[in-house]
């Protein structure tokens, strides 16, 4: 299951977004290592990193001299040749960086490109045309796999270019990916929000929009899931669950992304998880017969169909799925430790006595680490609850709501109604008074249902 969606992820992502995945997946045996070496040279074949390849089609073939090595060792001297000549070009510009004067110039400046660009032009003989030629470098020393070098020339020709330029997008893109590819993680978020803007104003159609929002959707997964985890998840939920665009995105395109998504709410650790699983499991619901896995599953299981049995056996199979997961396998023992809990406040809010020994059974742990996993559960929760040892029962102390407090909450309900009954009414005779045809929207008509329930 982990290495077959590893091949739907690398549907987005740039080849050398890919390699990373590949070294994983030879390091967890999940493919045979020869498949892989040989994926691994077809995608360095599209590279300029011919030295590379080279490498591993030794690996593949042994050292003698065939047909293919003999292609490779071509192309690699065309390689040095196009990268003396592009070094030679780009010479003139590299100096004028290297100037202290402009790097404080820079620093001053960094966001007025129009002004630095200007001080260039008139203080150091900077043409327009030496843009293109500065993108042509860092994108060629990208594909040799020097990202330290493309990140540093992409950012200099982002911040001269203007944002209307056709290079910009690309400029950003592959700034993001040498980022990745480096493992900045805090630079490679900034460039991904700096590029998330750009693709939500562009004027593109609407598929290319979703295809664009596809790929940054992948390629963030290399950024949430290195970052610091309370930012990472918190980010990786704002944007996949409630940015309507992207979920779009998600559901269209990429069913497969709730994958993650779920691992975020699940591991996550703030007051509002009950809201995040809430809104999660409606789109799980929705999204349930394009794409299933044992994490969605445990999910649906636990709070869909409150079958306890099937969440075990879910459980079971996650702990598979994250330890082969690329993305994952860092979440592995939050995952579980949080699962285990979700399994056990939602069986307690359920039973009001429940054997420790069934209990563990669930939890997938023997008696005695459940008594001592639960003693710290209701130590560190809202639940009131208290654990009779000589019984082996946990006893779970219903609250009954006072007939005031419902009496408060029917009221809100009430209140809440009325407001949007009114602001529907008042919606309506400003459409009847304009001259509008007379029509019930469907907020209106779920005001009505509820009113009379």
């Amino acid at each position: 299951m982990a290495h077959d969606l590893t091949g739907k992820v690398g549907e987005f992502l740039d080849r050398h977004l890919i390699f990373p995945l590949l070294e994983f997946l030879s390091e967890r045996q999940i493919y045979d290592e020869r498949s892989l070496l040989e994926g691994k040279l077809k995608l360095l074949r599209e590279t300029n990193m011919v030295d590379f390849a080279l490498d591993v089609h030794h690996v593949l073939q042994g050292e003698e001299e065939d047909e293919g090595a003999k292609e490779l060792a071509s192309k690699r001297g065309v390689v040095v040749s196009r990268l003396k000549e592009l070094q030679e070009n780009t010479e003139p510009i590299v100096k004028v960086f290297e100037n202290e004067d402009v790097l404080a110039k820079i620093q001053t400046a960094r966001v007025d490109g129009r002004q630095l660009f200007e001080y260039l032009e008139t203080q150091h003989g900077f043409r327009a045309e030496m843009l293109d030629t500065l993108y042509d470098y860092a994108k060629f020393q990208y594909e040799c796999g020097n990202y330290s070098g493309a990140a540093e020339y992409l950012y200099f020709h982002r911040v001269l270019t203007p944002s209307d330029d056709k290079n910009t997008i690309n400029t950003l893109w592959g700034k993001l990916a040498s980022e990745i590819l480096m493992q900045n993680w805090d630079v490679a978020y900034d460039d991904m929000m700096r590029l998330k803007e750009v693709v939500d104003a562009s004027s593109a159609s609407p598929l290319q929009l979703l295809q664009q929002r596809a790929w940054l959707i992948h390629w963030s997964l290399f950024v949430f899931f290195n970052l610091a985890p309370a930012k990472g998840r918190e980010s990786l939920i704002e944007l996949f669950l409630y940015s309507q665009p992207y979920l779009n995105a998600i559901q269209t395109m990429c069913p497969h992304v709730l994958r993650y998504l779920t691992t975020a709410v699940v591991v996550h650790a703030t007051g509002r998880k009950r809201t995040l699983v809430k809104d999660l499991v409606k789109v799980i619901q929705r999204e349930s017969y394009a794409y299933q896995d044992p994490i969605t599953e445990f999910v649906e299981c636990l709070y869909v169909n409150f079958d306890f049995d099937g969440a075990q056996q879910k459980l079971r199979e996650c702990e598979e799925v994250l330890l082969n997961d690329f993305f994952l396998v860092a979440c592995h023992d939050d995952f579980i430790e949080n699962a285990r809990l979700m399994i056990f406040e939602t069986f307690c809010q359920i039973h009001r006595c429940i054997r420790i020994s069934m209990l563990a059974e669930k939890l997938n742990m023997t008696p005695e680490e459940a008594e001592k996993w639960i003693v710290n559960m209701i130590r560190n929760s809202p639940l009131d609850a208290k654990i009779d040892s000589k019984l082996g029962h946990v006893v779970m102390n219903s609250p009954v709501q006072s007939v005031y407090q419902q009496v408060i909450e029917k009221t809100k309900g009430l209140v809440f109604r009325s407001q949007l009954l009114s602001n529907n009414i008042d919606k309506r005779a400003e459409i009847k008074k304009a001259g509008g045809h007379e029509w019930a929207p469907a907020a209106w008509t779920q005001v009505e249902h509820q009113t009379k329930s």
